[in-house]
């Protein structure tokens, strides 16, 4: 089976970045389930019910979430429905749903789990469940001695943390794909478990800004500390970024593969 994580889609430009490459992508790369990190598509903060539905549409099958998921309301009974391929993450308190959904049936189904690392920017003095302790509980409840595929998305600040987990996890699950930083890493590669790791997979969004945001909205800031308010970047060229990997019958990684395209 053929699994697609496609980077943090940044606001609408991000939509519109999925929307050129996905499809072609699917076909050409014969891709069988697209998971996309979903936290930031609505202004950069959270997703819309509209967005979720015009992602779908875009051939997403599943969307995974991080420190913004809780932002808009109207998301929540789609997070807390088992039926909808949407969720936040599993160790964040606030966030409804379970942090885990199913995705496809029978021999196809993908079990896509959400993380949030302990200390993540802006939100860093918020509660967070150990997610170490979070996995080991979700994976005891969900999992059985026939192995399925499983995509572990962690979302965090710390590249430490992101390469722990994905050792901890080694053997036991397909893959775990870090984001947050919308800047992918070199590292992209399959641990000595048969567990696909990469640290970052980074954004869709524009290239030339400070993580999707206007450099003129964030230099003063950094400059002279001004508090200012962060300006989506909407001009200029555009990065698609998305790891790709294969899963074997036994439910691990054969192969990695980081995919980046410049419009």
């Amino acid at each position: 089976m053929k699994i697609l994580y496609v980077g943090d889609v940044m606001g609408a430009v991000g939509v519109e970045v999925v929307r050129q490459v996905l499809p072609h992508l699917r076909t050409e790369l014969q891709i069988d389930v697209v998971i996309a990190q979903a936290e930031n598509v609505t202004e950069g903060k959270g997703l819309s019910v509209a967005d979720y539905q015009q992602l779908r549409a875009l051939g997403v099958d599943g969307l995974s979430g991080g420190n913004w998921t809780a932002h808009r309301d109207e998301l929540f009974p789609l997070l807390s429905d088992p039926a909808a391929p949407v969720t936040g993450p599993a160790n964040m308190p606030d966030c409804a749903g379970p942090g885990y959904k199913y995705l496809g049936e029978g021999d196809n189904k993908v079990l896509m789990i959400s993380l949030l690392g302990q200390i993540v920017g802006r939100d860093a003095d918020k509660p967070t469940i150990n997610p170490l302790h979070k996995i080991d509980e979700i994976l005891a409840r969900e999992t059985s001695n026939n192995r399925g595929v499983i995509i572990i998305n962690f979302h965090g600040d710390f590249s430490s943390e992101k390469v722990v987990i994905g050792h901890y996890l080694d053997g036991r699950v397909s893959a775990v794909i870090g984001d947050h930083w919308h800047v992918p890493t070199a590292d992209a590669r399959l641990l000595p478990g048969g567990t696909a790791h990469q640290t970052d997979v980074g954004m869709c969004g524009i290239l030339d800004a400070s993580l999707g945001v206007t450099y003129e909205s964030i230099l003063p800031r950094w400059h002279d500390g001004v508090q200012t308010r962060n300006v989506l970047a909407t001009a200029g060229p555009r990065q698609f970024n998305a790891l790709l990997v294969t899963v074997g019958t036994n439910g691990l990684a054969e192969s990695v593969q980081p995919i980046q395209k410049i419009l």
